[in-house]
């Protein structure tokens, strides 16, 4: 079952929905300001939002725009009347996947919705995870690595990709082989002992904002592993 999450002040139109969506095997969820999005979100992991963009003194824009910061789960914006040119391409260059017109049709409303998840892609978990090592924090929302001081460090696509593979198995030998397919970008492989340039790359960035430590290490033959305790936690949450 999908879960739909809508944040909406208009109570008559959140029930009114709620029943309807519940009606075609959905889960639904009604919260009215981002505070209440915001502890929903502790507790819960939407397949689809519907924001409306006027929320009493809240504008519903700058909660697209946190959320898809924040993630990649499908936004439909809802408004009554901000349906100039302007507001719905301003919407639609934040992230979100539709914009509909109030008032609407409840059968429009659904195929939007089926529309919308399903040109959704899989929810990748690793893109849900903040991974801390030795003081250094790798949010994968936003793909920012920072070190123990909080400055952060530039990564190329491939050097954080085998970054995180190294991360989700701490002190675990993994294989060239392992690492190729870690790196890959754009359903391109990188062959032969490319992964060893990376690995001698992103050790060098470690190294000069770790204070010269070598988190990565070699087992001869074998492969590499990092070599220091990884906590992960989710970081599913509007900020």
């Amino acid at each position: 079952m999908k879960n739909i999450l809508i944040v909406d002040d208009d109570a008559s139109l959140g029930a009114m929905l709620a029943e309807y969506f519940a009606q075609h095997d959905f889960g639904v969820s009604v919260v009215e300001d981002s505070a209440g999005l915001k502890r929903r979100l502790i507790t819960q992991k939407p397949d689809l939002l519907l924001v409306d963009m006027n929320l009493g003194n809240e504008d519903g824009m700058d909660i697209v725009r946190a959320l898809t910061e924040q993630g990649d789960v499908p936004i439909i914006i809802m408004s009554g009347d901000r349906l100039k040119e302007g507001d719905k391409v301003e919407g639609l260059e934040l992230g979100a996947r539709d914009y509909i017109a109030k008032p609407f049709s409840l059968r429009e409303m659904l195929a939007r919705v089926r529309s919308a998840l399903r040109s959704a892609p899989q929810r990748n978990t690793a893109s849900l995870k903040i991974y801390q090592f030795d003081g250094w924090r790798l949010n994968m929302r936003n793909r920012r690595l920072c070190d123990p001081s909080g400055n952060e460090l530039k990564l190329t696509t491939s050097e954080l990709n085998l970054l995180v593979a190294l991360l989700e198995a701490p002190g675990q030998v993994l294989s060239r082989e392992q690492l190729l397919r870690a790196t890959r970008v754009h359903d391109q492989e990188i062959f032969d002992r490319s992964v060893d340039v990376t690995i001698l790359r992103l050790r060098r960035k470690l190294s000069r904002s770790g204070e010269g430590r070598d988190y990565i290490r070699t087992q001869r033959g074998a492969g590499y592993f990092i070599d220091c305790p990884v906590s992960i936690e989710s970081s599913m949450r509007l900020v």
